[in-house]
């Protein structure tokens, strides 16, 4: 089974290349998703993220405080890291299940998006990787369309490597500029020469 890497900066189109893949019945895995699952009540990296970050970081309900943590770790690279390592390694254990289950079941390609997947080298575990990427200024546009402020998107940007730099590691990218057809036929390009005929 080939294990294809799917990256990009923020915004770019990552989450519209996910569903267009599993619309073309090709397993997918998301990261995004991964984090989202650790830090539920009861989950172990909560309970630390909490000692990291204070007990104020944890609802009454039990559920962790999404945008009171985005607030303190996007504004400060040493808190983002110390985030980032109670995090990746959960998370990477989770995708790597995931691939052996698909590996079992015999299927030929699966795809795992990770938004920092040359920034935690995720790369050497990986057959090829795919770029989603755009101009800057669009990039800018959808994540104001999704309501962020221009001092959120600044933080969210700095946070990942250059789009440039992501895009010269990769083995394909997908510019999405242009209408989700486009998109399609460039993803459905790079799939031909990745599945076994």
């Amino acid at each position: 089974m080939k294990v294809v890497g799917l990256t990009g900066g923020v915004g770019m189109g990552k989450s519209n290349s996910a569903r267009l893949l599993r619309l073309r019945s090709i397993p997918v895995v998301d990261t995004d998703d991964l984090a989202r699952q650790v830090v539920e009540p009861g989950q172990s990296a909560l309970a630390e993220v909490q000692r990291v970050f204070g007990a104020e970081i944890v609802g009454q309900d039990g559920h962790l405080r999404r945008e009171e943590l985005a607030r303190r770790v996007f504004s400060d690279p040493a808190a983002r890291k110390r985030l980032e390592d109670i995090l990746h390694p959960r998370i990477r254990a989770l995708w790597r299940a995931q691939m052996e289950v698909w590996r079992a079941e015999g299927r030929s390609l699966a795809v795992v998006v990770i938004p920092l997947l040359f920034e935690t080298s995720a790369e050497a575990e990986l057959d090829a990787t795919i770029c989603i990427a755009c101009t800057r200024l669009t990039q800018h546009q959808r994540l104001l369309d999704r309501g962020w402020s221009p001092a959120d998107i600044e933080q969210r940007v700095r946070a990942q490597w250059p789009i440039e730099i992501k895009m010269a590691r990769a083995d394909y990218v997908v510019w999405t500029e242009a209408n989700l057809d486009v998109h399609a036929d460039q993803l459905n390009r790079i799939l031909t020469g990745l599945i076994p005929a």
